[in-house]
C-alpha cells in the first residue's frame, strides 16, 4: 500500500506563479482547518449538490482528512475565503495484474467554478498535479470522470469500463450455479469492516482496482449524515462451507412502475465477491428476491457474468461506460510492473506534449512475462508510435492496440501490434468497481 503523506508536499511552483499572474492564489486547505467547510460548499457546489450540513460537514472532514485539498482563491471577490477552483488527490495503489500493484496518484473533486471559467485555472490545477505527482516518484496518476471531453488535454484516457446491469427478473429464470453456503442479513454498522475485508482480497486480483477507504465504506452502507436513504439499506452476507466470509451485497427495494407491490426495483449498492462462488450466490439472491420485477447494478464487469447465469440472456442488459482513466508519467516504472501473456521485443515513441512519457521505449518482455524498460538506442528503429494516452488506455490490457491504430492513435505494422495484443492480454478484465 502506498504511504507517501501527499499533504506534505509543496506546491507547485509553476502552477503557483501562472496562477498569481491572473490574480489568483494557490494553497492547501487542510481538513482540520477553518476553510474545510467553503472547500467543502464550493465541491458541492461544483458537482450541483446542496449545501452540506454541519453534520455533512463533519463527516466529510473525518473522511478528507488524509488527502491532499487544493483551492484556487480569489481574494478580491465578495467571499476569498471560498475557493473558485478545488481539487482532492491522495497517494493508493492500482492493481495492474493479479497480485501486482503500483503506486497510483488519485485526483477528485476537480471543480472550477462557472464565474471563473477560460482563465487556465483548471489546466494549472491539473499539471500541477501531475507534476506533484512525478516529482514524488509517482510512476501513474489515475481519476473518475463525470464528463468524457475534459482529460484528455492532460493525457489521461479510459483503460479499464464498467457495465450499468438491469435484470428483468421476470424473465431471467436462474440457470447458474448452486452455491453450497448460507446467507445471512448483517447489520449496516458492521458493513464498513465487512465491505472493507472482502473488497481488500477482491481488488488485488483485479487489473484497474484500488482500494476503498472508511468514508467510501460508510457511504456504501448509508451510515453518512448525506444518506437520505440510509434506513433502506439492506445487506447479505455470503458464507462458504468452511464458514469464511466471501461476499457481500448491499441494496435498497424500491416500488415498481405505478406502485406494483410485486415488482419492486432492487438496487445494488455494491457487490463484492472473492471467488465465482459467492457471486453466484449473491446475484441469485437478488434476482430471486421477493416481489422484485428488476435488479439494477453499477460498477459491473464490462461483460457481466450474470447473462450467463440465466435462462434468458436478453433479461440482462448492460450498458458499457468508461470509468477508470490513467495517465502514465514514468514509462519504465509502470510498464515494467505489470505481468504479460507472451514474450515481446519493441520499441514504442510515445509523444507526450507534457513531457513526462515522452520518448522511444524499448519494451523487452521475457517467457516469463516479466519485462524491463529503458530508453531505446538510437540504432534501434521505432515499430510503434503512439500518444500517452493511447499507452495508458493499452497498459491494463483492456484496449487493443489494433482498435486504436484503427482511430489512428496508434501507429505500427500489422504484425507490430498484433504482438503488442498478445503480450499485453489481461489474465482478468479490467475493472474498478468503486468511484474516487
Amino acid at each position: 500500500m502506498a504511504t507517501t503523506d501527499t499533504r506534505a508536499l509543496a506546491l507547485d511552483a509553476t502552477s503557483a506563479a501562472d496562477l498569481e499572474a491572473s490574480g489568483l492564489e494557490y494553497a492547501l486547505v487542510p481538513a482540520d482547518h477553518e476553510g474545510f467547510e467553503p472547500f467543502l460548499r464550493a465541491v458541492s457546489r461544483g458537482f450541483l449538490g446542496e449545501d452540506p450540513s454541519a453534520d455533512e460537514v463533519e463527516s466529510a472532514r473525518r473522511a478528507l482528512t488524509p488527502r491532499r485539498l487544493t483551492g484556487v482563491f480569489d481574494r478580491s471577490g465578495v467571499a476569498p475565503e471560498s475557493p473558485v477552483a478545488t481539487v482532492d488527490s491522495w497517494a493508493t495503489e492500482l492493481t495492474v495484474s493479479p497480485g501486482r500493484t503500483i503506486p497510483l496518484w488519485s485526483i477528485s473533486a476537480v471543480t472550477v467554478a462557472p464565474t471563473h471559467r477560460r482563465r487556465g485555472i483548471a489546466r494549472a490545477m491539473l499539471t500541477g498535479e501531475l507534476r506533484t505527482a512525478a516529482a514524488a516518484g509517482f510512476p501513474l496518476a489515475g481519476l473518475t470522470v463525470t464528463e468524457a471531453t475534459i482529460y484528455g488535454r492532460w493525457g489521461f484516457s479510459p483503460a479499464a469500463w464498467a457495465s450499468d446491469v438491469v435484470v428483468d427478473t421476470r424473465r431471467a429464470r436462474w440457470t447458474g450455479p448452486v452455491a453450497p453456503g448460507r446467507l445471512d442479513f448483517v447489520s449496516r454498522e458492521s458493513l464498513p469492516e465487512r465491505l472493507s475485508r472482502v473488497h481488500e482480497r477482491v481488488r488485488l486480483e483485479r487489473p484497474g482496482s484500488v482500494p476503498g477507504w472508511e468514508g467510501r465504506w460508510r457511504g456504501v452502507a448509508g451510515l453518512t449524515p448525506d444518506a437520505k436513504d440510509g434506513n433502506k439499506v439492506r445487506a447479505v452476507s455470503y458464507r462458504d462451507a468452511a464458514g469464511e466470509e466471501r461476499g457481500i451485497l448491499v441494496y435498497t427495494l424500491d416500488p415498481g412502475p405505478n406502485d406494483d407491490y410485486s415488482a419492486h426495483v432492487l438496487s445494488v449498492r455494491a457487490l463484492f465477491a472473492d471467488g465465482d462462488e459467492a457471486a453466484a450466490a449473491l446475484w441469485r439472491f437478488a434476482i430471486e428476491h421477493d416481489l422484485v420485477g428488476e435488479v439494477k447494478a453499477s460498477l459491473q464487469p464490462a461483460v457481466p457474468p450474470v447473462q450467463w447465469m440465466v435462462a434468458d440472456r436478453r433479461a440482462v442488459t448492460a450498458t458499457l461506460t468508461d470509468h477508470h482513466w490513467l495517465r502514465i508519467l514514468d514509462v519504465p516504472a509502470t510498464l515494467s510492473a505489470r505481468r504479460y501473456a507472451r514474450a515481446l521485443d519493441v520499441v514504442m515513441r510515445v509523444e507526450d506534449p507534457l513531457g513526462f512519457a515522452d520518448g522511444a521505449w524499448s519494451l523487452r518482455i521475457d517467457a516469463d512475462g516479466v519485462a524491463e524498460v529503458d530508453a531505446a538506442p538510437e540504432s534501434r528503429a521505432v515499430d510503434v508510435e503512439l500518444s500517452v494516452g493511447a499507452l495508458s488506455s493499452l497498459l491494463l490490457g483492456g484496449v487493443r492496440a489494433r482498435e486504436l491504430a484503427a482511430a489512428g492513435l496508434v501507429h505500427g505494422s500489422a504484425q507490430a501490434l498484433a504482438e503488442v495484443d498478445a503480450a499485453f492480454v489481461p489474465d482478468v478484465a479490467p475493472l474498478l468497481d468503486i468511484w474516487y
